[in-house]
């Protein structure tokens, strides 16, 4: 491993130093900003952006793991660079033959995030790992085709996969089955998944038998398309060579890389259809076809790969209707957020691409911006703003199944008052799919970003009064252990009390049989 990291490209150690900082991995001489610390004195960590540093530092750092897990994401991240580097290498050495799905992998595979994304823990048990042949006939494959799947979230913070279609080139359905998860479910999303638990009942298809269909129909070179397609991958448990990637071949107009168009913005741009009505929960088979469609119209029509990023009002709107719930115990399910807050809403789990464990977030979405902000005010916990002057709570609850604890509640728009002191700090609302985003925790809804800026501050806070709170409990517990033992003191004061009483009445009747014995 570590010839392998000395022999690699700079840009490449770069994708590996900022994977490793953003999976909070840690050497020998802990994470990335410590090793720093104490590799160069001078600088330290204040300059800490990977791409700043030269390739002997960024290689030293990465040879202070030594952990085998640590190691195979690296090789994972290596992996994928060979990937891509045997595709452009085919790509020179046949640019004449070069067919327009080819062109279309080889774009995703050159997209900045591919070697992120796509490091897939595959060394793990239970991956499928399709051939990955240099063959000519197989690299020349242009047959396609589309996958989506539809995911809910399990009690440990993680997403199972409850639902995977898979269409042809021609639209025509190759793959439509519910899967039973392997953990237990607390949280069915049903308004974004469409699935409930009764869907599933006598459900025998497993992610095995998914995973030896779809080994059959991805044979001898196809290319699998999907939008964000790495998260339905991730829970496939399927590590596929040649891809297509709708969310990187498409981008919007002037704006930053990272911001991706959501698929209905695609089909609304590019195909011109509405993908799915207002607030209509997710169809994983109307996904999987618009995918293919897309990857359709650019093989065939070669249509611009950029579209307009229009912000509209209504959407804002929408966006106000909002209530940002996080870090919700993972025993607490979206119905039981209805016992915690009030008034009429429906609600958008969201879970990250690394999970929290024991905790979620989500969208509480009501009907219009005045019914949120009047749930908001009804709500009962210590208020205060988050770093955008946002207004969030610090809520208390105890249900009546017995379980108790503490969320936080984040109104999506500021007071007016804080918005003219904040204009400078508050991101923009986007209609996008962010980095790092899990692509069925979303709604193609604006906010993502929003979300993805505050809810690190948010819980921060969050984190600090719920350690005050827990630090209170082992005080109150302590005192309580305290007056307990000082009143078992006291009942034993009182026992021997009466024991001294007891033996003194003892010691006078003693003195008095002896005084009449003198007698």
């Amino acid at each position: 491993m570590d010839g392998m990291i000395a022999s690699a490209k700079k840009d490449v150690l770069v994708e590996i130093v900022k994977l490793a900082q953003k999976r909070e991995m840690k050497g020998n001489q802990g994470g990335w900003k410590d090793f720093l610390k104490f590799y160069d004195k001078k600088f330290g960590s204040s300059l800490s952006d990977p791409a700043k540093r030269s390739a002997d530092v960024l290689a030293a750092f990465l040879k202070t793991f030594s952990q085998k897990e640590d190691l195979k994401i690296f090789e994972k991240v290596l992996q994928c660079h060979s990937n891509r580097d045997a595709v452009l290498e085919f790509q020179k050495s046949s640019a004449d033959t070069e067919s327009p799905e080819q062109r279309l992998v080889r774009l995703t595979l050159e997209n900045p995030q591919y070697p992120v994304d796509y490091s897939f823990p595959s060394h793990e048990e239970g991956w499928l790992i399709t051939k990955r042949s240099k063959k000519s006939k197989v690299m020349q494959s242009t047959e396609m085709l589309a996958v989506d799947c539809e995911m809910a979230l399990c009690d440990d913070g993680t997403e199972a996969l409850i639902r995977v279609c898979a269409v042809d080139r021609n639209l025509k359905v190759k793959l439509d089955e519910f899967v039973k998860p392997s953990k237990a479910i607390v949280d069915y999303r049903t308004d974004i998944t469409g699935i409930t638990a009764t869907d599933l009942d006598g459900v025998t298809c497993s992610l095995a038998d998914v995973q030896r269909s779809l080994k059959k129909l991805l044979s001898h070179g196809k290319i699998l398309v999907g939008h964000s397609l790495y998260n339905d991958l991730r829970a496939l448990q399927i590590d596929h060579p040649r891809v297509i990637d709708t969310a990187y071949v498409f981008k919007y107009r002037d704006e930053p890389p990272n911001r991706r168009p959501s698929l209905s913005n695609l089909c609304k741009f590019v195909l011109g259809f509405e993908l799915r009505k207002k607030g209509s929960p997710h169809n994983c088979l109307d996904d999987a076809c618009a995918a293919m469609k897309l990857a359709i119209e650019k093989v065939e029509h070669d249509v611009d790969n950029v579209i307009p990023f229009v912000r509209e009002k209504v959407q804002e709107e929408v966006q106000m209707a909002k209530l940002l719930v996080h870090r919700v115990p993972v025993v607490v399910s979206s119905e039981d957020l209805h016992k915690v807050i009030s008034g009429e809403f429906t609600v958008e789990v969201k879970t990250n691409k690394k999970p929290r464990g024991d905790r979620y977030s989500a969208f509480a979405i009501f009907e219009n911006q005045q019914a949120a902000t009047e749930a908001f005010e009804k709500l009962d916990g210590i208020l205060e703003k988050d770093t955008s002057g946002r207004p969030q709570k610090l809520v208390s609850f105890e249900l009546d199944t017995g379980v108790s604890g503490s969320l936080c509640v984040c109104k999506m728009a500021r007071h007016d008052s804080c918005k003219s002191n904040n204009a400078s700090t508050k991101r923009p609302l986007q209609d996008e799919e962010p980095l790092g985003e899990s692509k069925k925790s979303r709604t193609d809804h604006q906010g993502e970003e929003l979300e993805k800026t505050n809810t690190t501050a948010t819980s921060d806070q969050c984190e600090t009064h719920l350690k005050e709170i827990e630090r209170l409990k082992r005080e109150l517990s302590q005192r309580d252990q305290e007056i307990a033992n000082l009143k078992e003191i006291e009942l034993l004061k009182r026992e021997l009390s009466q024991r001294d009483q007891e033996i003194a009445n003892l010691n006078k009747i003693v003195v008095a049989l002896t005084r009449k014995q003198g007698l």
